[in-house]
């Protein structure tokens, strides 16, 4: 019979990040909303507009008198996407965004880099928290791995090939070594999280989807039929750059030993097939809290480190290390004997 857990917040912490994903990816569709209902107004367009974007100006016009008396103005305190972004007062941004636009231009242009600042130093403390919490691509990509799972239930196939982690890494280094060939961020091509932005913006402010959107479809469909979350781990620059930044990150999943049964359910809910059950979290560990919320004994939980936990061997509470005590104990009680 598995023991009855006991109550822990961490164990709920993979609900609060649904959450959290869920809330980036509504505020990349109200951003592009709130922009084209401020276009209208500062315009004074209304008996301009079309009876359809009538109906839109008048639902935005409900969901805003609340907040603001000056649409007109007021909005601007909140731009952008995930690529950057402008949010009362305080500029962020992606740390891709900065490095891409250092090598298009051949120059720091530290006002820009200074908003990659704290999106680095979370970085630096939580690790790749970005594509676990916030990456609005993600939150599509583990609905498309859920699908896959529900299928293979029925007995049709997806794609579960392997590949070398690494080539990430020369994805990152080759779309930054075109950007400063070509002057543009070309990176920004290939990354998920900005296409997501843009699409968005596109589809809501210009009534279609770019060639952008095409390339999305692709990675989903890669994932789905090749490998799965095989962009984010193969594949992604964005992913590549905040696994070097998070590589020596302070807040790491750790397994305690001594509360667990081996039951691998920690390895089968990792998306990215890291290795919980043989303490192999490594740089790639996104810190989504998966892993502890599936846990039966609440053998993992976050802690203070600066490296993973040596391998530390089988559970205590498993049968592979009952047999091998029981048989020291038989051992020892013999030799007493």
């Amino acid at each position: 019979m598995t023991p009855q857990r006991s109550f822990s917040i961490s164990r709920h912490l993979n609900k609060l990040r649904w959450l959290s994903l869920s809330l980036v990816f509504a505020m990349l569709i109200a951003l592009p909303c709130l922009h084209v209902y401020q276009t209208y107004v500062a315009a004074h367009a209304y008996d301009l507009i079309a009876p359809s974007e009538k109906q839109f100006y008048d639902v935005m016009e409900a969901l805003t008198s609340p907040l603001t008396n000056d649409p007109a103005t007021d909005l601007d305190a909140v731009k952008g996407n995930t690529w950057s972004g402008n949010f009362w007062g305080l500029k962020l941004s992606d740390p891709l965004a900065a490095v891409g636009q250092a090598a298009a231009g051949m120059t720091l242009y530290w006002p820009f880099l200074l908003t990659a600042l704290i999106p680095i130093v979370v970085t630096a403390f939580f690790g790749r928290i970005f594509c676990g919490w916030i990456c609005p691509a993600n939150f599509l990509y583990e609905l498309n791995s859920n699908l896959a799972a529900w299928l293979q239930l029925i007995g049709l196939k997806t794609g579960m090939r392997r590949f070398d982690r690494r080539i990430k890494y020369v994805v990152l280094a080759v779309g930054l070594g075109l950007s400063i060939l070509s002057g543009s961020i070309m990176v920004a091509a290939i990354y998920p999280p900005a296409i997501i932005g843009r699409e968005l913006y596109y589809a809501i402010a210009q009534g279609g989807f770019g060639v952008g959107m095409v390339f999305f479809a692709a990675t989903l469909l890669f994932d789905f039929f090749v490998s799965r979350r095989g962009f984010c781990r193969y594949l992604c620059p964005g992913g590549a750059l905040y696994s070097l930044l998070g590589r020596y990150r302070l807040v790491r999943i750790q397994r305690q030993v001594q509360t667990c049964n081996d039951c691998q359910k920690c390895n089968a809910v990792c998306e990215f097939e890291l290795d919980p059950w043989h303490d192999g979290f490594g740089q790639e560990c996104t810190n989504c809290a998966a892993c502890i919320a599936i846990c039966p004994t609440d053998a993992l939980t976050f802690n203070l480190r600066l490296v993973d936990l040596a391998p530390q061997g089988p559970g205590h509470l498993g049968r592979q290390y009952r047999r091998e005590h029981e048989h020291l104990d038989r051992d020892v009680d013999e030799a007493a004997a």
